[in-house]
């Protein structure tokens, strides 16, 4: 995810992230995302769904999003601005559907589907939450680099170091820096560094942004490697999310990821958001490239942090 360690504070740098998602609107439906303010990288996955996935949201009104389902096509640049087009695909008295497409410099990066409900009355259950440490006994990933210490590469070191908006506390060992193989389970906690007032529309457009956090990464702890592995080739493919309730990113939730599958050249992840009570919010599925490349000489670069 994005790097907006130029901020002083953890609420300048929280107020910043949040300004993202502060749309132009050009056209009924047509918007424009600003830049990332000294940003010159490749855009953050997470960011693009977002993004696509805010602008559908501002041409609905009376019902709240339960699902998008959006598919990468190509990479994008922070630098530059983001084109939103969107399609009222349906417009219905329970339901409505949204087409968003993604352009930059008029080459479509992504293209989204979301669907909105009203709210009503039905049969309620979900799945318990896994029974974890509480985020106060996890620690931080920048204190994981002090931890960790001389077992992990100058990569893996800056990407624990690198200040986001988010604070992410993985339990046990971080997947993302699998040095052995297990189980392919992930859980993390995280929550905005400091609190916002934000309406329901931000809140979910934050929820899907770091929904993309280290999905991926639970395919790959089987077969012990991780994404700082400069052999291999990752990318998202599609990312779905569907939503439960409403969050909101003040408070702590748990990220529960899990891989059931990885092969011919792919590989898929699922993951379950809850409250610190409890509560089941979102439910994700992310199917993604593991391309192995052992033709890659060693290094690398430092992938996005929430």
């Amino acid at each position: 995810m994005t790097d907006l360690s130029v901020h002083s504070t953890d609420a300048d740098l929280v107020h910043a992230f949040v300004s993202q998602f502060m749309l132009e609107r050009k056209d009924t439906d047509l918007f424009i995302a600003p830049p990332i303010p000294g940003a010159t990288g490749r855009t953050f996955g997470g960011h693009l769904v977002a993004q696509a996935f805010n602008a559908a949201q501002h041409t609905v009104e009376g019902k709240s999003a339960h699902n998008l389902h959006a598919h990468f096509l190509r990479p994008g640049r922070e630098a530059e601005p983001l084109a939103l087009r969107v399609d009222r695909e349906f417009d219905g008295g329970s339901f409505a559907m949204r087409r968003v497409v993604v352009e930059q410099n008029d080459v479509r990066l992504l293209s989204l589907t979301a669907s909105f409900h009203k709210s009503e009355d039905g049969l309620e259950h979900a799945t318990a939450m896994p029974i974890v440490p509480a985020p106060e006994e996890v620690l931080p990933l920048d204190a994981l680099a002090k931890t960790y210490g001389n077992s992990i590469d100058d990569v893996a070191r800056a990407y624990l170091e690198r200040r986001s908006a988010f604070e992410m506390r993985p339990i046990g060992y971080p997947s993302f820096l699998q040095q052995g193989k297990d189980e392919p389970v992930s859980r993390t906690w995280f929550r905005l560094r400091a609190p916002v007032m934000a309406d329901d529309t931000v809140q979910r457009a934050m929820l899907a942004y770091v929904s993309d956090y280290a999905l991926l990464s639970s395919a790959l702890i089987p077969h012990g490697i991780n994404m700082f592995e400069t052999s291999m080739q990752t990318a998202s493919l599609d990312h779905a999310v569907w939503f439960h309730g409403e969050p909101t990113l003040n408070d702590w939730l748990l990220y529960a990821t899990e891989s059931n599958w990885a092969g011919r050249g792919r590989g898929r992840a699922s993951g379950s958001i809850y409250t610190r009570d409890g509560r089941l919010i979102a439910s994700t599925v992310q199917e993604g490239l593991i391309r192995l490349r052992p033709d890659r000489p060693a290094g690398g670069t430092v992938p996005h942090t929430p």
